[in-house]
């Protein structure tokens, strides 16, 4: 198996490192000193397995699951000094929970699990494979909002951009805002990744809306879009929207 490493302490991620290469089940390490440069590689290594320190500045543990995917993400090991990330791990779907320091034994013990899932998965997907004809990523064309007594039937592309409502989101159209049930995670997911990108933590753009970029302090952009409204490009996000564009904003 391909297995990353993204822990911000050099230490500690070296000491990961040198077991792992001597594991004969690992093809292959590649490391990450930080969220942003995690989310890069997942992308563009697939990797079968991520162990992923919970703490970095700018792009916590958590926060690379929500800017790959949790469908996207490979076989997660969560890993972390402090205990009371456990739980937040798990909700993330995480396969095992390491807390440091944790010993030799313990990391194999994780590696086993690890080998058994991987073990699973492939041979489900082979059963998948077999029974299923191969067919295109279906995503939403419209959602359903209900609002006073009233259900809507709303085109995804008539939304200029989605910002995150604590549990929910609204979703900006021609200049309204309507509520709208979903977690901005899990609404991100349905939607056609070429059209709507990640540019916030809590902001989704619809990129036929976008008139404008204008700089802002330290690598972030306001976006300006065609209902007249603003959005912030943070820099955690801003290179997923280049790579997106193909070209440096």
């Amino acid at each position: 198996m391909r297995v990353l490493v993204v822990d911000d302490e050099a230490p500690a991620r070296q000491r990961l490192m040198d077991i792992l290469r001597k594991d004969a089940s690992v093809e292959s390490v590649l490391e990450a000193a930080d969220g942003v440069a995690a989310v890069t590689t997942i992308k563009r290594e697939r990797p079968d397995l991520v162990f992923l320190d919970v703490q970095m500045p700018e792009l916590d543990g958590l926060g690379v699951i929500e800017a790959v995917g949790p469908a996207e993400m490979p076989l997660t090991v969560f890993v972390t000094a402090y205990d009371q990330h456990a739980v937040r791990a798990f909700e993330a779907n995480a396969l095992d929970y390491l807390l440091k320091p944790y010993s030799d034994e313990r990391l194999e013990a994780t590696l086993a699990r690890v080998r058994t899932r991987l073990t699973e998965t492939q041979a489900g997907n082979l059963l998948r494979l077999v029974a299923a004809a191969p067919r295109a990523t279906r995503y939403l064309d419209r959602l359903v909002v209900k609002s006073a007594g009233v259900t809507r039937f709303l085109r995804v592309d008539e939304i200029d951009w989605i910002e995150g409502a604590g549990i929910y989101v609204n979703l900006h159209v021609a200049g309204k805002s309507l509520l709208y049930r979903s977690a901005l995670t899990q609404l991100a997911a349905s939607l056609d990744p070429e059209r709507f990108i990640r540019v916030h933590r809590s902001a989704i753009v619809n990129i036929d809306s976008v008139v404008r970029l204008d700089a802002v302090s330290h690598g972030e952009f306001d976006v300006t879009l065609r209902d007249g409204s603003v959005a912030r490009i943070s820099r955690t996000y801003r290179a997923l929207l280049e790579q997106r564009l193909g070209q440096s904003l």
